[in-house]
């Protein structure tokens, strides 16, 4: 007589380990503290509009962790911006920001419901009038004054869902909402 062990297979849909989401969703139910998460980015100015920005570490789970290797992101100016168009411009980063964490919500929960999705694609597009970040009218934010967002998505998903799901994107929130912003200074 013999036994075969079965081995259990993880379900992944969209991508995503959809069993490893369902116990990572559980341990974050029993150990709330787990949960809190701290992102960090360094920057080093280079000259002129080029900098470059290092992620590599981050709090996480309890503990200290790390990138399995850095990541590293050079931020310019287009040369109609005084820059030499070495890296996209700071506010393009954030459109990528934005963009790849609504995708990557999107397709995490709508695995976690159970539904599947072909193909997502996005636009992103935000206006900024250059007055406010120079100063010549006080009445001009500086930054965006509107985002539009546009998404694609092929699969079992119906469009409500798909607004519930996006809306979900911990950047969509960051940028929806004030987040508070301390600002420490050291002159050297």
């Amino acid at each position: 007589m013999t036994t075969a062990n079965a081995v259990q297979q993880d379900n992944v849909l969209n991508g995503v380990n959809v069993t490893k989401l369902g116990q990572t969703i559980e341990a974050v139910k029993q150990q709330p503290e787990i949960a809190q998460f701290k992102f960090r980015a360094r920057n080093q100015w280079d000259n002129g509009g080029h900098n470059v920005a290092t992620v590599d570490t981050f709090y996480g789970t309890s503990q200290e962790m790390e990138h399995k290797q850095p990541f590293v992101m050079h931020a310019d100016e287009p040369a109609v911006l005084l820059g030499d168009d070495n890296g996209a411009n700071p506010v393009e980063f954030v459109l990528a920001g934005l963009s790849g964490c609504m995708t990557t919500t999107l397709a995490y929960h709508a695995a976690g419901r159970g539904l599947q999705i072909e193909d997502i694609s996005s636009e992103f597009e935000g206006d900024i009038d250059l007055q406010g970040l120079l100063g010549t009218n006080p009445k001009v934010r500086s930054g965006y004054q509107e985002i539009r967002v546009k998404f694609k998505v092929k699969g079992d998903i119906d469009e409500q869902t798909i607004h519930e799901l996006l809306r979900k994107s911990p950047v969509y929130d960051t940028l929806a909402n004030p987040v508070k912003i301390r600002i420490e200074v050291e002159k050297v």
